[in-house]
């Protein structure tokens, strides 16, 4: 399926451009999102003719990231788990529960999907973690998770 762009997307292309996208990922995300229209010659005079308007979007949505970025830049979150004797966990920490942590700790908002875990966050010890607010914009954080102490 080939779509234009109504917004930079990371590893996919800037506003304007014609890229071709498998059609799940197009039909699901892309164009249910509002990401991307349908490539066609109305559709794309359409973009052209609107691209200094969403270029201002797309800043405006960029410095509102910056901000959200610069709260939880370089910071640490913890996490007190019940773990098994070798320090595994009994269960892993999810994106979901990082953003609750985040938005509870830092007052800031990141949704689950800007959260990329490189590794399972299943054991005791510290995880370094990349969010991805934009496609211009990426904070690092690090996830302590310590053992409960028994009383």
């Amino acid at each position: 399926m080939e779509v234009i762009l109504l917004e930079n997307i990371f590893n996919l292309g800037n506003i304007g451009d014609k890229v071709k996208v498998k059609n799940g990922y197009g039909r699901n995300f892309l164009l249910k999102q509002g990401k991307a229209l349908r490539f066609s010659k109305e559709n794309l005079s359409y973009v052209n003719g609107k691209k200094e308007e969403l270029n201002k979007k797309n800043i405006e949505v960029k410095n509102k990231f910056k901000e959200i970025a610069k709260l939880v830049n370089k910071k640490t979150f913890v996490f007190n788990r019940e773990s098994k004797e070798n320090g595994d966990l009994y269960g892993s920490i999810k994106p979901k529960e990082i953003t609750n942590l985040i938005k509870d700790q830092a007052k800031a908002e990141v949704s689950p999907s800007q959260i990329i875990i490189k590794d399972e966050l299943n054991k005791i010890g510290v995880y370094k973690i990349d969010i991805n607010f934009h496609s211009e914009v990426k904070a690092y954080v690090s996830i302590k998770i310590d053992k409960i102490q028994s009383k």
